[in-house]
């Protein structure tokens, strides 16, 4: 199944434009009297969604805000603890958002406050099947409802935590295709738990559909094959990005600024990256840093991208 990726640059270059133009201007301060105490800024509160994937893109910001110099702490939550928390200003920047699909329901209420970096790569929610079921057979999720299919297939779905956006599509076709009147379960769980019931089914050469998304690391090692979902409940492909809180921009220079805003992984960066991490249990740091060393001028390239995106924004 091809999909098309969006273009993200004309809404990033209206919200960095504010961005460029709320930067403070410089005052004279008055001296602080020696005995006065003084207080320490705190650091960039950076949230990361609890999934190898999420940790492992999240592993390159670190990177980048480390050559920034940029004081930061990463917290990993829950999709939804981690909205909640953004929406209220506890952190200050997100890893990232999948916009508009599966997050957009998230920040809708306080969007405004927020600020669109780097689009890190453009993800998609899927079901698929392993590469051995026949197309013939089954190529579409409506197939599953047939007599012939669904006798062969594993009835339980099993899926990861309800708050991701592909748990929550899952449930949005379960009761559309009223598969539960064939048979079907979809279980919420771990990401681990849904590997496992793939990986299970696949040893035995078994009929499973797996609710999964691109980039992820079971792709790298098993060849699935997608299923058609006429009705859109998958949403389509959405942009992962960066996303800033306005009141926390003067934490970051200039310069890294820029390369956040220029960011870009791809899904085939992220997928190898999270192989990396959720297979082969690399620390998402060092799996990142691994990564950058390749390519040593990276970082000077994405800044440049991310300095003609502010200009822009700016004209």
């Amino acid at each position: 199944m091809a999909h098309t990726p969006r273009s993200s640059v004309g809404r990033r270059s209206v919200l960095l434009a504010a961005a460029a133009s709320a930067l403070p201007a410089m005052s004279v301060r008055a001296v602080t009297p020696v005995r006065a105490p003084v207080a320490k800024s705190r650091p960039l509160r950076v949230g990361v969604i609890d999934l190898s994937f999420h940790r492992a893109s999240a592993g390159v910001v670190a990177q980048v805000l480390e050559a920034g110099d940029v004081d930061h702490q990463f917290t990993f939550a829950p999709h939804e603890r981690l909205y909640e928390r953004l929406g209220r200003g506890e952190l200050d920047m997100a890893v990232s958002a999948w916009m508009p699909g599966s997050h957009g329901d998230y920040v809708r209420t306080y969007e405004h406050e927020l600020i669109r970096l780097g689009v890190l790569y453009q993800p998609y929610a899927l079901w698929g099947v392993p590469d051995y079921v026949p197309a013939v057979e089954l190529a579409t999720v409506g197939d599953l409802r047939r007599p012939e299919v669904a006798g062969r297939m594993i009835k339980r779905i099993q899926g990861i935590a309800p708050g991701a956006g592909i748990s929550r599509f899952s449930q949005e076709i379960m009761r559309m295709y009223d598969l539960g009147a064939h048979g079907y379960e979809f279980a919420n769980g771990s990401l681990e738990a849904c590997v496992g019931a793939f990986e299970s089914a696949m040893a035995q050469q078994r009929w499973v559909v797996v609710p999964l998304w691109r980039p992820q690391y079971l792709h790298a090692r098993y060849r699935i094959r997608e299923l058609r979902e006429p009705q859109g409940l998958l949403r389509g492909v959405d942009d992962a990005t960066l996303v800033l809180r306005r009141d926390a921009r003067t934490k970051i220079p200039d310069r890294t600024l820029a390369i956040l805003a220029g960011m870009s992984l791809g899904n085939e960066t992220v997928a190898m990256l999270d192989e990396r991490v959720g297979r082969e249990g690399q620390p998402a740091a060092a799996a990142a840093a691994e990564w950058l060393r390749r390519d040593p001028d990276r970082l000077d390239r994405w800044a440049l991208a991310g300095r003609r995106v502010l200009e822009e924004a700016r004209a």
